[in-house]
């Protein structure tokens, strides 16, 4: 069923055009919530735009205060924005900064913005300075970035590392199933991806949170199945106000 065809339905049910758009963005961000969480949580949205608007105001008071220049470029990152999480944390790094929790942030910054050479480089120096930092999280950026860049075997040796330390990452057996897709073995992606789904059912309820959007992924049906509750519950309701 088209948007156009459901928002019509919604209308001569209701009566209210408005109403019925309202409602349509609301089950959209409902289904949401319940499945894939790509759609923006506004109060999380607004907490970031706070901090990084306060962040900012502390820099152009202080240029050199290098612990607010981080935790900006961290939020930038998060936020989607790497160019500007580079260019923002550059100075720190010019400074002499060389910690792992800097280089990271570079090294992802850097890749997520295309140039994956000096992205690899800095996470390489993360890599240095704490061989374990946040057990794996390394290589699961490499994966992600050599992924991006269609490196799909060196993409597979990061993750394949990322699991052997850290075994019940739903997202690392996700993007390795991708890299062996990449690699022409879809046997071993499939088995990758059930094997995904059998960690996913074992993982705690505060895991299955963080998880989640990689797991129903692999199982793209369950997510279907949960936006055609949630439309049933929308037209029963619209019917209800009808």
């Amino acid at each position: 069923m088209s948007s156009w065809v459901l928002w019509a339905l919604l209308s001569w049910a209701t009566g209210n055009p408005i109403l019925a758009l309202l409602m349509m963005a609301a089950a959209w961000w409902l289904g949401d919530r319940l499945t894939f969480r790509v759609l923006p949580d506004p109060l999380g949205l607004f907490r970031r735009w706070n901090r990084v608007r306060r962040l900012r105001t502390t820099l152009q008071v202080n240029s050199h205060d290098r612990r607010a220049r981080f935790e900006l470029a961290e939020l930038l990152l998060e936020g989607g924005h790497p160019r500007k999480a580079a260019a923002v944390l550059r100075p720190n790094i010019e400074a002499g900064d060389e910690d792992a929790r800097t280089a990271f942030v570079m090294g992802a910054a850097l890749g997520r913005s295309g140039a994956y050479e000096q992205g690899e480089r800095a996470l390489e120096l993360a890599r240095a300075e704490d061989p374990r930092f946040r057990a794996g999280e390394i290589d699961l950026e490499l994966g992600r970035q050599r992924l991006a860049g269609r490196d799909f075997e060196r993409a597979r040796r990061a993750l394949e590392r990322l699991l052997s330390e850290r075994p019940g990452s739903i997202e690392g057996r996700y993007l390795l199933g991708r890299a062996l897709a990449g690699l022409g073995d879809e046997t071993g992606a499939r088995a990758v991806r059930e094997e995904a789904w059998r960690e996913y059912k074992l993982l705690p309820r505060f895991q299955r949170r963080h998880e989640r959007r990689f797991a129903w992924r692999i199982k793209p049906w369950r997510p279907a199945l949960m936006a055609v509750a949630v439309l049933i519950l929308l037209w029963l309701a619209a019917r209800a106000l009808g």
